[in-house]
């Protein structure tokens, strides 16, 4: 075993954690480098058999997880990324395809090793609480009744450090079912890593919590997951979550993975239409290239009106487009500036969002609308409803997409 704890004495208090952190600075010590396993996914394929016909639902679907990293697949509902998790878990059997944790082969297809055996802790979207167990009764469960039985005395040793990790050491006597839904999210956390797994999966544990716990606790999970440099594979249709809590994130649809990058990268540089719409607001309008430079840039028609765009290789002259946008890249000014990509609008909606601004507007040429687009920007400074402004679009905030 590679991961070493260090036990703090436990104390008979049942003192609610802080509201400070919900997870607080954990007691256990890891090994650099040492605390997560290496998942490698290559050709996966999982169908079912309905009505007597095969209805694939993975589809080849290929991904690496280094050591220590927080992995996301990312997507709508059915578009396979659950079944991808509990392939990798062992509670689906797959049809083709290869799956193994540090060299060790978990599943071809024909082979299929069980999920107890394959050195991984699961949260569950419904945290799977036993209501009639205490909180240390279910924290120790698994370990009682695991193929590679520890000693009683280890077994609550090992439980309570997982609940100490939690902040919820303090409860261990407690009904289960006396937890808030914030603190049975951390129980079933707690009796994931209490074996101290090589590969944590976690199938939209934040869903039922409420908005402001939930972005604490994506915050905390964050924080606990790097400070055991566990691998952590997680499975989520919340663009927020991924792109806040992930180094990777693989958008998935239709079975498939249309996309795998940097949260940053997915989020500015979408490699197609269904990424960009999928993965936050985005503006999306029609172009036609006119002409290229050797800079990589393109002179776009779109609205009436030649605007300049970075342009990727292979776009030629006169192709259809389409030109992508966030919300938050647009700049509005009453007098129009002289710089690239300006376009006269008038305001038709504006809605305050707390933090930020979200308003529609209506593209003139003329007195003729020709388009419409969302800005967004700081509350403190944004455009009424029914006036006439100018948008800058900046050349570096555009993405062109090709069909």
């Amino acid at each position: 075993m590679t991961t070493s704890y260090q036990q703090r004495p436990q104390t008979a208090s049942s003192k609610a954690p802080s509201t400070r952190s919900v997870i607080g600075e954990s007691k256990m010590a890891v090994n650099a480098g040492d605390g997560g396993g290496r998942l490698v996914v290559d050709g996966l394929e999982k169908h079912y058999e309905l009505d007597g016909a095969e209805v694939p639902v993975v589809k080849g679907v290929t991904f690496t997880i280094e050591p220590g990293m927080f992995y996301s697949l990312l997507g709508p509902s059915g578009c396979g990324k659950t079944t991808t998790l509990r392939c990798v878990a062992g509670l689906e059997n797959s049809n083709g395809g290869r799956i193994s944790l540090d060299g060790k082969v978990l599943s071809t297809g024909t082979e299929h090793v069980s999920p107890d055996k394959r050195d991984i802790g699961m949260v569950f979207q419904n945290y799977a609480i036993w209501p009639h167990m205490s909180v240390f009764d279910n924290a120790v469960f698994p370990l009682r009744v695991s193929a590679g039985k520890l000693p009683k005395h280890e077994a609550r040793k090992r439980a309570m450090e997982a609940l100490e990790l939690v902040q919820l050491d303090g409860f261990a006597h407690r009904p289960a079912t006396a937890l808030s839904g914030g603190q049975q999210q951390r129980l079933a956390l707690a009796r994931a890593l209490a074996h101290r797994p090589r590969l944590l999966l976690l199938d939209e544990p934040l869903s039922n919590l409420d908005a402001k716990l939930r972005d604490t606790m994506r915050n905390e999970l964050r924080r606990l997951q790097q400070s055991l440099g566990i691998t952590a594979l997680y499975v989520t249709h919340d663009q927020s979550e991924a792109l806040s809590m992930s180094d990777r994130v693989a958008v998935m649809n239709g079975g498939r993975i249309v996309q795998e990058a940097s949260p940053r990268e997915l989020y500015f540089q979408p490699a197609d239409r269904f990424v960009a719409d999928f993965v936050g607001r985005v503006n999306m309008i029609s172009a036609v290239v006119r002409d290229r430079d050797e800079n990589g840039d393109a002179l776009v028609e779109a609205f009436g009106t030649r605007m300049i765009t970075p342009c990727p290789r292979g776009v030629g002259k006169g192709e259809d487009v389409t030109i992508t946008f966030r919300p938050e890249g647009v700049r509005w000014h009453e007098v129009a500036p002289d710089r690239p990509n300006v376009l006269p609008a008038r305001v038709v909606r504006v809605e305050f969002l707390g933090e930020i601004v979200e308003y529609e507007v209506e593209v003139l040429s003329g007195q003729t609308v020709v388009g419409s687009l969302v800005a967004r920007g700081a509350p403190q400074n944004s455009p009424s409803t029914g006036s006439t402004i100018h948008l800058e679009l900046p050349p570096h905030a555009c993405r062109v997409l090709t069909a």
